[in-house]
């Protein structure tokens, strides 16, 4: 420092290396000359020597003088301008992160090789100790912040939330998620649940932060949820059986019948997880937090106004969406459906399953047969589109006639022969044979094998149809009760024994019994073993003959009577012959 001789005045030089080289000019005045005044540096000296020298890890805040290739000058507020390397504010591209003009945090740094001129300053372990100061309030306050995901780690994630931070896997969500990887490099909300700055360690949840979110957004929405209301919502999944919609906070179910008037399948067909949908709220049970929500509800009624655009008898053309057993379901329009009963299929009635008739996706035209709006049905019929084939069958056959037809089915009490489509007639089991004692129709007939009968009724109303299989050939009872007669010596076979006698076949199809009684030497003792054995022949009288029931009574006894009296008689001839003789020696008459 010299002295001007001529103004008295005390002037100091700027040199390039002084502290305050980069002050704003209009803090740091000086002459024209390039000195200071001396009541101006004076004055500088006076602020400085009220300033306390920053204590250990404190946290300053300063501004950028100055960005060179290798440091950033910073003022921060002390008799001298701080450094800091320029590698503190480069980013992982190699950026540099500031610019002159900026506030930025600083701590001294002792530990660094020190600046002639200048105080050395750190920005990294001001950020640090800065962001520890902002987790700890965070923790404290158990405020919500954005954090990072870095990486899967065992156990977790670690997440930089300025620091990197330890996420558990429970904490991730509420529920587990199936692709947790799928948040790395995502900013997610979470909040500190344990910090401890000694060790370094923070322990953060993103749990803990959505279920605050949602906890949050529920009460404002059952503020305003009521039963009737129209809400907006996001899918958040669906299932077999309906979707759930976050209506913000809480969920409500979308049940699949109550998407649309027409038939959905599965609720991937109408809505996908996601999608944005308007719903009206249909009950609401705040006890439970359940909400049954509903889209057709906002949508016309397609059943108003049903009987003025489906007449009784008209014909519709629709899509088969539906096969059952009992029949099929036709759309006629979305949210309109009619059934085509398995019975309304065709006229003939040995058709086992709809399916054989129409399958899903089939379109056809059917006759509205009749509607119930209140009901939402709509009954539809297939055969009405064809004459019924009974209302002429008196006109095309006749009681006598021979027919012919497929064996269809069978049952135990008789056959079902087609005669023609929609003509099914029935052979009942007692018609199958004159002479065999038919229990099946099977041993007759075989399903599916073309047999002649007579039709033996028609009853149209009925739409029955009796046929006979017997009747194609002569009644074997009849041709025996007119060539045989009561007294009549006939035989037969012991085929088959009852409690009260043995029934005996005299010729195809032609039983008699021979009751216990017309057995000779028949006691009526049970314990006597029965007079006649299954496979025996015999010679029997016929004793008895009812044509109408076909009944035949026959004897063993009476034969042997018969057979008794002929030889008695046999020998009371023969004795009077010897008696003859006798006299005719006796009184000398030739013989």
């Amino acid at each position: 420092m010299a002295e001007n001789q001529n103004s008295g005045e005390l002037e100091t030089p700027i040199s390039r290396d002084s502290p305050i080289r980069d002050h704003d000019p209009e803090s740091v005045p000086a002459t024209s000359e390039g000195t200071l005044a001396a009541e101006d540096y004076e004055h500088l000296l006076d602020d400085y020597s009220h300033f306390v020298p920053p204590a250990e890890n404190e946290l300053l805040h300063g501004r950028v003088l100055k960005v060179t290739a290798k440091e950033v000058i910073v003022d921060f507020a002390y008799k001298s301008e701080g450094i800091v390397p320029i590698e503190q504010f480069r980013n992982a591209a190699g950026e540099i992160t500031v610019k002159k003009g900026d506030t930025i945090d600083v701590m001294v740094d002792h530990s660094a090789e020190r600046v002639e001129g200048y105080v050395t300053l750190s920005h990294d372990k001001a950020a640090r100790l800065r962001i520890w100061e902002d987790l700890e309030r965070a923790f404290n306050e158990q405020l919500t912040i954005s954090g990072r995901v870095v990486s899967r780690v065992k156990g977790g994630m670690s997440v930089d939330v300025g620091l990197v931070g330890f996420m558990p896997g429970s904490q991730i969500d509420a529920r587990p998620l199936r692709n947790p990887d799928a948040l790395i490099g995502q900013d997610i909300p979470v909040k500190i649940i344990k910090l401890n700055r000694r060790r370094g360690n923070v322990v953060l949840s993103r749990r803990a932060a959505v279920e605050q979110e949602v906890t949050a957004r529920r009460t404002v929405t059952l503020e305003h949820l009521q039963e009737g209301s129209v809400v907006s919502g996001i899918v958040k999944n669906l299932t077999e059986y309906g979707a759930f919609v976050d209506l913000g906070g809480i969920d409500g179910l979308l049940h699949v019948t109550d998407m649309s008037h027409g038939r959905v399948g599965h609720p991937s067909e109408i809505l996908q997880p996601g999608d944005e949908v308007t719903v009206q709220i249909l009950k609401f049970d705040p006890a439970k937090d359940r909400i049954s929500l509903g889209m057709k509800q906002l949508l016309p009624d397609p059943w108003e106004g049903i009987q003025e655009r489906y007449a009784l008898q008209s014909r519709v053309i629709g899509r088969v969406v539906n096969v059952a057993d009992y029949g099929a379901f036709v759309e006629l329009e979305p949210g309109v459906e009619g059934l085509i009963h398995v019975s309304e299929m065709t006229w003939s009635r040995r058709m086992k399953h709809p399916s054989k008739v129409v399958k899903p996706g089939d379109q056809v035209e059917a006759v509205v047969l009749d509607v119930h709006p209140n009901e939402r049905r709509i009954s539809l019929g297939l055969k009405q589109l064809e004459a019924n084939p009974w209302s002429t069958i008196e006109e095309r056959y006749s009681v006598g006639s021979v027919v012919e037809g497929r064996v269809r089915n069978m049952t135990d009490f008789g056959a079902f022969i087609e005669i023609e489509e929609g003509i099914d007639g029935l052979v009942h089991v007692s018609d199958l044979s004159w002479t065999k004692r038919v229990k099946h129709p099977s041993e007759i007939l075989r399903k599916g094998s073309i047999a002649q009968a007579v039709i033996l009724a028609i009853d149209s109303k009925a739409k029955r149809l009796s046929l006979g299989v017997k009747q194609l050939q002569p009644d074997a009872w009849e041709s025996y009760f007119q060539t045989h007669n009561v007294n009549d010596l006939v035989h037969g076979r012991v085929c088959r024994l009852a409690s009260f006698g043995g029934f005996v076949e005299l010729a195809e199809g032609v039983e008699g019994l021979c009751h216990f009684s017309e057995v000779p030497g028949y006691s009526g003792r049970k314990s006597d073993p029965a007079p006649l054995n299954v496979g025996e022949e015999h010679d029997f009288k016929i004793i008895r003959m009812n044509e109408l029931e076909k009944k035949i009574g026959l004897s063993l006894k009476a034969v042997q009577d018969d057979e008794e009296r002929t030889r008695l008689e046999d020998y009371q001839r023969q004795a009077a012959a010897a008696t003859s003789r006798i006299e005719k020696f006796r009184t000398g008459e030739p013989e």
